[in-house]
């Protein structure tokens, strides 16, 4: 069982044919997972930051620190009804629903009964709807109505909360609970909300993420705690935990990742059958990991480590595929994006759930720990554009990653989800029910051909590979006049875009000819890039020979020739099109105002603040 974790603290060669392509929503290998494709589905919308989301059979659970909602499409300020902080939206339409807590703080963290006859919900709040209500609050499912029956106290801000069987489970700041010492650990009674018997010694940090096993005898918390019950390999950062008592279990991921105190923390945890899923961040002295992680169930061995580079805030599993949100902005370890100057950003990043590959020595240096020999899983190709929004100050996009077998959902204080203006809340889906409109995406003279004339009586055609949001595999056309004399295939992503060429001979010297390049993906999306011309050298010829005007030539004809980058650096991605739902000037982020704690270090731009505290009554 999963529960939904609190707010964080804070040389590419071009291959031809069917060869192994990544994965992505039609890749060409049949045994590599699909992901969700990058449609951006009609969302509502918030005036804030989402901190969290659940999935309760077609609803979505939203909390965070917002006070407005609007629907799809709709520009900030307008169309907008009251929402403070909890709110829902229909998961197949993305359409508002009618609950309406109103909610006078933040909420950090959502769970649902096993049952999905309630949620509940924690974080930093006092009231529900104007009754009383100290950082912790049930609802009903059915109706929407907070329940009366269910009313335990917390004395600090709620980060995490988990259900299994009878017992609910919060993690958070807090050092008491309904008058009864527990620090930062504490369980509840399900239907009455009487204070349980699983604790814990915690004597620093916080806990900001807990996920249950399968089979509910184990909680795993993780943190910036540096001990649980005095032990600190594990304890520090991370601890697995006997569900009833509390006591310490073994967790041996928690002797390698080690992130805790002012520095770093583990900012999540989620799981499956198959494993518990972890994220990071790492600023300094104390802490060295800042990816993902997976770990068996079974005394928490390694599965495998993804060490990109850029705080990671949330992850969760689908089938064969894990999903994650980040600031990532280097991933050449495990074979993905390199480091960029100026520093480019992947915000939502996709992972294979099985291992499949070794982790590189680290080569950029700094403080940055070396995983080198440790399992790693595959970066996938799902790339969705997601800018970073102001609400919080802390220059970050997407915070959470929710998701069930059909939807992929993102939350944060982001304003712009491929190029279209769509606020803090966002829906990606499987193929069989999105759209499939995303093709590729460079255009016009950002996707022209270069012509030369290598030999007499011949022309040769380079470009630059196109590239598509989900679909890593495009089926490339040359035009000569209007018409397809050259068909082949070839793999790219926006940070991988390999140099293609092809020699088209047979030409007629003195004689002008036009070519352009088209871009095809596997749900017929195409772009035809501009045209460029040229005259061919050599004798003129009365006839150009048939076999080389030969529409949809096979990928390995003979005069083919293909020429990968010899620096695979990446590309600036082309600047979107204009679109008339995005004004060219700041998003004006209404009120609330998140307010810093003026106890906490501030960081670089690069890292994220901590999360303010409410502070122990």
């Amino acid at each position: 069982m999963t529960a939904i974790v609190a707010a964080a603290v804070l040389a590419g060669a071009i291959f031809t044919g069917t060869g192994a392509a990544q994965a992505d929503t039609s890749p060409p290998n049949a045994s590599t997972p699909r992901t969700v494709a990058a449609d951006a589905l009609p969302t509502a919308q918030i005036n804030g930051v989402v901190w969290s989301q659940k999935i309760v059979g077609n609803t979505v659970y939203v909390g965070g620190e917002f006070t407005r909602a609007r629907p799809a499409g709709a520009s900030a300020g307008t169309s907008e009804v009251s929402r403070n902080n909890l709110m829902a939206y229909n998961l197949s339409t993305g359409v508002m629903t009618s609950f309406n807590p109103s909610v006078n703080g933040v909420v950090r963290a959502i769970t649902a009964s096993p049952d999905g006859s309630r949620i509940y919900v924690g974080g930093g709040f006092s009231t529900v709807g104007g009754v009383a209500r100290t950082r912790l609050a049930a609802f009903s499912t059915a109706t929407g109505a907070l329940l009366s029956g269910w009313n335990p106290t917390a004395n600090g801000t709620v980060r995490a909360l988990g259900a299994s069987g009878s017992t609910v489970y919060a993690g958070g700041s807090f050092t008491s609970t309904s008058g009864q010492s527990r620090q930062k650990a504490a369980s509840f009674s399900a239907s009455t909300g009487a204070v349980g018997t699983w604790k814990g010694t915690i004597p620093d940090g916080a806990v900001n993420a807990l996920t249950i096993s399968p089979n509910g005898d184990r909680v795993i918390i993780g943190g910036s705690f540096t001990s649980y019950n005095g032990a600190t390999t594990p304890g520090y950062g991370m601890a697995a935990t006997n569900s009833s008592t509390g006591a310490a279990v073994a967790w041996n991921i928690g002797k390698l990742i080690r992130n805790a105190g002012p520095n770093g923390a583990i900012l999540s945890l989620t799981s499956d059958a198959d494993g518990v899923y972890g994220t990071g961040y790492d600023f300094g002295s104390g802490a060295m990991f800042e990816g993902t992680f997976r770990a068996s169930w079974s005394n928490g061995n390694t599965v495998w480590i993804e060490d990109c580079h850029g705080d990671t805030y949330s992850a969760v599993p689908v089938g064969n595929v894990v999903y994650t949100t980040a600031h990532a902005h280097f991933c050449g370890n495990i074979g993905g994006f390199p480091e960029t100057n100026p520093r480019s950003y992947h915000r939502t990043l996709t992972f294979s759930k099985a291992a499949t590959c070794t982790i590189t020595r680290n080569v950029t240096g700094g403080s940055y720990f070396n995983f080198e020999g440790r399992p790693c899983p595959t970066l996938l190709a799902f790339y969705p554009d997601i800018n970073t929004g102001t609400f919080t100050g802390q220059g970050q996009g997407p915070w959470n990653v929710a998701a069930n077998s059909q939807y992929v959902l993102y939350g944060g204080e982001f304003t712009i989800v491929n190029n279209k203006r769509q606020q803090g809340l966002t829906r990606f889906a499987v193929s069989s029910i999105a759209p499939d409109r995303e093709g590729p995406k460079a255009t016009g003279t950002s996707f022209q051909p270069t012509l030369s004339t290598p030999s007499a009586n011949s022309v040769k055609v380079t470009w630059k590979s196109n590239y598509d949001r989900d679909n890593e595999q495009l089926t490339y056309q040359v035009l000569r006049n209007g018409v397809v004399v050259r068909t082949q295939t070839g793999l790219s992503v926006d940070w991988r875009r390999p140099t293609i060429s092809w020699t088209d001979t047979g030409r007629s010297g003195g004689t002008s000819y036009t070519y352009q390049v088209r871009a095809t993906d596997p749900f017929g999306n195409t772009v035809t890039g501009s045209s460029a011309s040229i005259r061919a050298t050599g004798a003129a010829n009365k006839e150009a020979p048939a076999a080389t005007i030969t529409p949809n030539a096979p990928a390995d004809a003979p005069d083919a020739t293909v020429t990968p980058d010899i620096l695979p650096v990446p590309e600036v991605v082309p600047a979107p099109v204009p679109d008339p739902d995005i004004l060219p000037v700041p998003e004006v982020v209404p009120a609330p105002v998140l307010e810093p704690d003026p106890g906490v270090k501030p960081l670089p731009d690069d890292e994220p603040l901590p999360i303010p505290e409410v502070p122990a009554d």
